[in-house]
């Protein structure tokens, strides 16, 4: 019986280890794809164009569910005056992410004017906002502090933002946040 010799069988375990170096190459393609999404929606503005012509800007959106805001890096077409960008950061937000984040703002709101004073961006939005935002203190407050915050970020010597309804002021939108005076930005209702 010396001759002979007993073989293993390594099947099983060859197996599991192929498993094993496959989950943890998908598990690095994942963690790499994510770490990019990541940087990419915290990208913070230039202080100078992009290319000629364009501006990168950072917008807040909410969340998907809808409890917090998320920062999404934008292009913009440059513009000259402050005033302007402003108005052009609105659309933007106006306009919606492109992601899988949630809007802030109803579709059909349009931007009647801005106007920028020292350290204070006017910001007159036609009543159709308030008509066609969903009602709730969740739903006002995003809707508001995607506004301020975004002009605040993306313009740093603006440190409050004053919020006009065709012109005038209004209470509230839906009966949640005082808008009667200017409103600095508040960075604690952000997704860290």
């Amino acid at each position: 019986m010396r001759g002979k010799r007993v073989r293993k069988n390594n099947g099983p375990r060859r197996e599991l280890s192929v498993l094993f170096i496959a989950f943890i190459i998908c598990a690095a393609v994942l963690g790499a794809l994510m770490v990019k999404k990541y940087e990419a929606r915290h990208q913070q503005p230039a202080a100078h164009p992009q290319q000629e012509g364009t501006l990168l800007v950072t917008l807040f959106f909410a969340s998907p569910d809808g409890a917090k805001l998320v920062r999404e890096g934008r292009e913009i077409d440059s513009c000259a005056d402050s005033a302007d960008c402003v108005e052009s950061v609105v659309g933007e937000l106006i306009n919606g992410p492109l992601g899988d984040l949630s809007p802030t703002l109803p579709d059909t709101t349009s931007v009647n004017a801005v106007q920028v004073n020292g350290d204070l961006a006017m910001v007159d939005l036609d009543e159709e906002m308030i008509k066609d935002l969903p009602g709730g203190s969740n739903a006002e407050m995003m809707a508001i502090y995607s506004i301020i915050d975004s002009i605040a970020v993306n313009f740093p010597r603006i440190k409050q933002v004053k919020l006009l309804f065709n012109g005038k002021t209004v209470d509230t939108l839906k009966g949640h946040l005082d808008l009667r005076m200017p409103l600095a930005p508040d960075y604690t209702l952000e997704m860290k």
